[in-house]
């Protein structure tokens, strides 16, 4: 069995803005090295909704980046889930680096989909949650209709890797213990202390980061690194295969995966229109969220 450690719940208690409750799937799989992971996940809005919004997110956040589009995905009708990656937010953290690879998140995710059976899906992405996410449609049929994507890549391994990109992996790799919630704080200047510590809440120490220090260095720098020749098959799927609607959102001002990077993913995806821009937007562009998802439901239309 996978060694993990489990975050206290007292460091989850009153976090601003968040009232959702939690909801637990104690093993994904028998197997390993799934098995005696606790995976957590938030579940708001009707069970019995014609939409879904699944709700993906990246390094080194947590499904509280989602509470601002929640409310308004939940309003418009949709049932809206929202996972923890292993290794973030409540959910179990191994210990062992070597068990973060991209196949590793990969099929927790895959698994997590068919465990609750979600279907009629709007994947909503970014960073991690889209290089992990936009390689699941092709995969799993008739489940995805529609597409949110937000400030991410596809990890090809046939293009370069932007130098925003690689500054930030040295900047990982040199800070183990990396202050998240300062690094929050820096990129979302409008948050408060107390939201900024929210993101602190899930590692009370280094040893719980390992998944935090992880995946820069899973994302695939070569043609023949993990993940990439799947990446590159994704590609070429939303290029050719998806037939369902897309909307995309771009925080403007973040110096990894911002405008440009985002406008090439866009010529990516089939029939993808213009992006929203949030001119003060980062990074983590969902702590403007509430405008992204006003426009992604008036876009989509309500469940």
């Amino acid at each position: 069995m996978t060694k993990a450690l489990r975050t206290p719940d007292d460091r989850f208690a009153d976090l601003p803005g968040f009232p959702f409750a939690p909801h637990y799937i104690s093993e994904l799989s028998t197997q390993p090295p799934f098995a005696g992971l606790r995976l957590h996940y938030l579940d708001e809005g009707p069970r019995d909704a014609k939409k879904v919004a699944l709700c993906l997110h990246g390094q080194p956040s947590w499904s509280y980046l989602y509470r601002r589009m929640i409310p308004v995905f939940v309003a418009a009708g949709y049932r809206v889930v929202a996972p923890d990656l292993f290794g973030f937010g409540r959910s179990d953290k191994p210990v062992d680096e070597r068990v973060y690879t991209f196949e590793f998140h990969r099929d927790s995710l895959r698994l997590f989909i068919e465990k609750l059976d979600l279907r009629h899906i709007m994947l909503v992405c970014q960073d991690w949650g889209g290089l992990l996410g936009l390689t699941l449609p092709m995969e799993m049929p008739g489940r995805f209709e529609q597409l949110l994507v937000m400030n991410t890549m596809l990890g090809v391994g046939d293009e370069p890797l932007g130098k925003g990109f690689l500054d930030w992996r040295a900047f990982s790799n040199a800070n183990p213990d990396m202050a998240v919630g300062k690094l929050f704080r820096r990129g979302c200047p409008h948050l408060s202390e107390a939201e900024a510590a929210a993101y602190d809440a899930p590692f009370p120490d280094a040893s719980y980061k390992a998944g935090v220090r992880r995946f820069p260095n899973l994302v695939p720098d070569g043609p023949d690194a993990p993940g990439a020749a799947l990446s590159r098959r994704a590609r070429n799927w939303w290029r050719h295969e998806w037939q369902g609607e897309s909307f995309m959102a771009v925080g403007a001002k973040d110096p990894v995966l911002g405008p440009p990077v985002m406008q090439h993913l866009r010529s990516w995806i089939r029939n993808c229109p213009e992006p929203m821009l949030v001119a003060e937007g980062g990074h983590f562009v969902q702590e403007w969220g509430r405008e992204i998802a006003e426009a992604a439901v008036k876009r989509f239309g309500p469940a």
